[in-house]
């Protein structure tokens, strides 16, 4: 590419920042306002007048999803040799090829996860704790060691950051000191070590940093704003003395302090930079202005703030965000899945839709609701996509297909053809199978691995199976996993970086939003900035909405999250739990079981109306009707067996052996779109 058209199609601060080549420089981004293009033209437009050569320049990010990204941009833009990597692969990298020289003997293993060792640490302190104390206590250790906290220094640290330790902190302290001796004991190293270790290097052996100095002269770090600091010491041993920086981040999207992070850096950046240029990148592509004016409400009314950057909408108007209450989270649930079934009829693909929520735990309502509205999810955050087994094996399949010259010789479908005649020999078909256990998790991954066929076909119709087969490689390397078909299901600190059509935020009440823990000044604005990062997920449709009682038939004591204040307009409605469950929903407080009459607190209890170990009266051959009627309706309507219905429903179907639409109802997990779609179908079963 020449220089020129590196530049062509950027707006003017997105100029600015390409045209920067020589730091020091500081990028403030907003959400949606092209960061990634505007530091990868830099890059690319530096290489190509000759500024740098691209392996002087070592990127680094903090995601391999992020680091695959910028390398595919930088590969287009004609800088294919750029190093792009997060701060542990960098560290790793350099660490591998340095230890023989500097160490010697067997280098340490990495440890991917920390909670086995601290586990057996906890043992050894004579400390019981279950798994999520464990994992809580790791949690402890990996913020001592980013903040540069030794186990000695751990308590008064620990008090003085207002930390919410899992235990009392002089038995955190044992655990973190016992953690890493065993550490040594066994030549483990965490990440954390990693980092320290790779500075540690650097700094005592002067021909090592002089080497690594020599290598990358040209840096740039992206969400610098979450830097920790422990990175950012690593940092600044990799630079010297030297200022040739580019850090790019968002002060609004800060919301990762309670890991160590600290947005000081990129707040300061131009105290220890003094000379540093700094641009402001402010032009929202991704939301509509209607998206834009609520995301910057949201912020108006935080404290003053030094960079504050105000989103100025370039996208056509679209529909106004909209505010729900409802009496209780199951309303909240079925509305929510009831209005993402309405999008994806109206033509918005699933997997352009999330419900976003504070913590995990309210994950379990809304997956029971999208079932129920026959509405296929994906739970953001579950095993690593390319690490299954069946995507291995079909890697494997596509990259011998690709040396066989498997290639089809059409335009376009030809890719679409011949990947899926080879995922078929994976066991791959058109028709997914019934059920939703593992043979659907494998058709599932296998329609992904399709899907993205079409997807390239689309992009390039002359792309090759060697180029599919390249593109997975690298998706592989930067755990860039293929988007799966279906309402995605996520947290909103996991939610952060991506982005949807259609974006539902939820639970949005005091004690939630924000979180109950969330005590000081400084935790509260965090918390701000998360509804922040939530509401900046959507590109069109935003639904916000909050639940006035936990449970069907609770005190309606909740209130809307504070941050909500002034922002909910008239678009606020007020939306009753639907005639069909107000039926089954009368009585206060929890449901009972109807044989021993203790509360059913877990969904496929109340599905039953009894716990799981009481005696209940099973019509059998019913069961196997109804199951069987199921598989036919899967099979006929192309969907998951238990998008008809689940097996916890079924089994209530034929223990209630309902008489009409009324008893069909009063069972948890039929609801109006149920009765419509299968009523008369289940109670001709039924016999009536």
């Amino acid at each position: 590419m020449s220089t020129e058209s590196v530049l062509e199609g950027l707006d003017p601060e997105q100029r600015a920042v390409a045209e920067a080549v020589q730091g020091p420089v500081c990028v403030l981004a907003g959400a949606g306002t092209g960061k990634t293009r505007a530091i990868t033209h830099r890059i690319a437009y530096a290489t190509l007048t000759g500024v740098v050569s691209p392996q002087r320049v070592l990127a680094v990010t903090f995601t391999t999803r992020a680091a695959g990204e910028l390398r595919s941009r930088l590969r287009l833009l004609g800088a294919p040799g750029v190093q792009a990597r997060t701060f542990h692969a960098a560290a790793l990298r350099q660490l591998t090829y340095f230890w023989p020289r500097v160490v010697g003997g067997e280098p340490p293993k990495i440890i991917d996860s920390k909670i086995g060792l601290v586990a057996d640490a906890a043992r050894a302190c004579r400390l019981s704790l279950g798994r999520t104390e464990l994992r809580d206590v790791a949690s402890e250790i990996e913020w001592a060691k980013v903040t540069q906290h030794r186990p000695e220094d751990y308590p008064a640290a620990a008090v003085k950051a207002g930390r919410r330790a899992p235990a009392e902190v002089v038995d955190v302290a044992r655990v973190y000191a016992m953690y890493e001796q065993l550490r040594r004991e066994r030549n483990l190293l965490d990440f954390e070590g990693m980092l320290e270790l790779t500075a540690a290097v650097l700094t005592e052996h002067r021909e090592v940093a002089n080497q690594v100095r020599e290598q990358y002269r040209h840096f740039v770090v992206d969400e610098f704003q979450d830097v920790n600091p422990l990175q950012k010491m690593l940092l600044d041993t990799w630079l010297g003395d030297r200022d040739d920086l580019c850090v790019v981040g968002d002060p609004n999207q800060t919301i990762y302090s309670f890991t160590g992070a600290s947005p000081s850096h990129l707040l300061d950046f131009t105290r220890e930079h003094p000379d540093a240029k700094v641009v402001r990148l402010v032009r929202d592509y991704r939301s509509t202005p209607q998206v834009v004016r609520l995301a910057n409400g949201v912020m108006e009314q935080a404290g003053s703030g030094r960079h504050k950057l105000e989103l100025v909408a370039q996208r056509e108007p679209g529909p106004e965000p909209l505010f729900n209450e409802y009496d209780d989270e199951v309303a909240e649930a079925d509305d929510a899945a009831r209005r993402a079934r309405k999008l994806i009829d109206e033509g918005v693909p699933a997997r352009e839709i999330a419900i976003l929520y504070r913590i995990n735990a309210q994950s379990e309502t809304f997956e029971a609701a999208l079932a129920a509205a026959g509405v296929p999810y994906v739970l953001r955050g579950a095993e690593r996509f390319f690490e299954r087994p069946e995507v291995r094996e079909a890697v494997v399949r596509l990259r011998g297909a690709a040396r066989a010259g498997a290639d089809a010789e059409t335009d376009g479908t030809g890719l679409i053809m011949t990947v899926r005649h080879v995922l078929s020999g994976a066991g791959f078909s058109d028709q997914p199978p019934e059920g939703a256990g593992a043979a659907r998790a494998r058709w599932e991954s296998l329609a992904a691995l399709a899907q993205l066929a079409e997807d390239m076909a689309a992009d390039n119709p002359k792309a090759a199976l060697a180029d599919f087969v390249a593109e997975l490689e690298e998706r592989a390397a930067a755990q860039h996993a293929p988007p799966l078909e279906g309402v995605t299901l996520a947290s909103l600190h996991a939610a952060k970086g991506l982005e949807w059509d259609a974006v539902f935020l939820v639970g949005l009440v005091d004690g939630t939003l924000p979180i109950v823990y969330a005590e000081t000044p400084a935790q509260v604005e965090e918390e701000r900035r998360l509804l922040y990062v939530g509401v900046t997920r959507a590109r069109v449709h935003l639904s916000l909405s909050w639940a006035l009682s936990r449970s069907p038939g609770g005190a309606r004591h909740r209130r809307p999250s504070r941050f909500l204040s002034g922002l909910t307009g008239k678009t606020t409605t007020h939306t009753p739990v639907r005639a069909d469950r107000t039926k089954r929903r009368a009585a206060k407080g929890p449901q009972p079981c109807r044989v021993c009459g203790r509360p059913l607190t877990a969904a496929v209890e109340r599905k039953l109306g009894r716990c799981e170990d009481c005696p209940s009266e099973l019509n059998e051959e019913l069961l196997i009707a109804l199951k069987e009627w199921r598989a036919q309706v899967s099979a006929e309507q192309k969907v998951p067996a238990y998008v008809v219905f689940t097996d916890a429903t079924l089994q209530a179907i034929a223990e209630h052996s309902p008489e009409s639409m009324e008893d069909l109802a009063r069972i948890p997990g039929i609801g109006k779109v149920k009765l419509d779609r299968y009523g008369d179908a289940v109670l001709t079963l039924c016999g009536c």
